[in-house]
């Protein structure tokens, strides 16, 4: 359980350590994650309003930690608004609870939570080991940019959703990928329409406004510098492969 002010959540704590679980309680986002990495808890209740680094910013880092383990995380908060909440489940959470909510409640979901995991996890190899910090926000980095290409996006915005600076991030992108942030983004603009080309009907302007250009043109553009092709003639050429793979495959 991550929460800046356990206090107010008095009876909820004891709920939860009346029952056979062990609980660590960490009240601060750094605190939280490095009992993370350390512990490899089934559960994570995460408050979202906390000082300095917020529950949606180790959300993102937390989801990143351990690749293979997809430990759930529960927001356990007083922000009770539409847009926190949707903000919330939009991060990765797999429920949203509000500090108003009985002990019973609480218990009931948490329980739930934990028996959707172990099913879903009996078969799987053990888990990989931990990774470090800076591939963490790296990866944390790398689906946020993922899930938001269509916007334009800044270096402070996307160092502050995944909890560092603008130039330590740069930095780790240098380091782990050899690319700037920008080069990495156009490379996955491009990278995604070479997708939305060959798996579905979208038109140019559709795909343009998809992985965020400003418009058709300058999507075609920039695909051909890159690919030394159009976007219409690698659609052409993806189609005419696939069909002569199924006129192969009928013999």
């Amino acid at each position: 359980m991550i929460d800046d002010a356990p206090e107010g959540i008095r009876d909820l704590v004891q709920a939860l350590r009346a029952e056979p679980f062990r609980v660590s309680l960490a009240t601060s986002a750094a605190q939280g994650y490095q009992r993370a990495q350390v512990l490899s808890p089934d559960l994570i209740l995460l408050d979202v309003r906390m000082p300095g680094t917020d529950g949606f910013t180790l959300c993102r880092l937390l989801q990143e930690l351990q690749p293979g383990r997809d430990t759930p995380i529960l927001f356990l908060t007083a922000a009770a608004s539409e847009e926190e909440r949707l903000a919330g489940l939009s991060q990765g959470a797999v429920d949203y609870i509000l500090k108003s909510c009985s002990p019973a409640e609480l218990l009931a979901r948490v329980r739930i939570h934990l028996r959707l995991t172990r099913r879903g996890v009996l078969d799987e190899a053990p888990h990989d080991m931990p990774m470090g910090r800076d591939e963490v926000v790296l990866r944390a980095a790398m689906r946020f940019i993922g899930q938001r290409l269509a916007e334009p996006l800044g270096l402070d915005a996307i160092a502050e959703a995944v909890g560092t600076y603008d130039k330590r991030l740069s930095a780790i992108f240098r380091q782990r990928l050899g690319t700037t942030v920008f080069a990495w983004i156009r490379e996955e603009r491009l990278r995604k329409s070479r997708e939305l080309l060959t798996s579905t009907t979208l038109g140019m302007q559709d795909i343009a406004s998809t992985i965020g250009f400003s418009s058709a043109a300058n999507f075609a553009t920039a695909f051909k510098e890159r690919l030394g092709v159009t976007p219409g003639e690698y659609r052409k050429a993806a189609a005419d492969e696939s069909a002569r793979d199924a006129a192969a495959a009928r013999g």
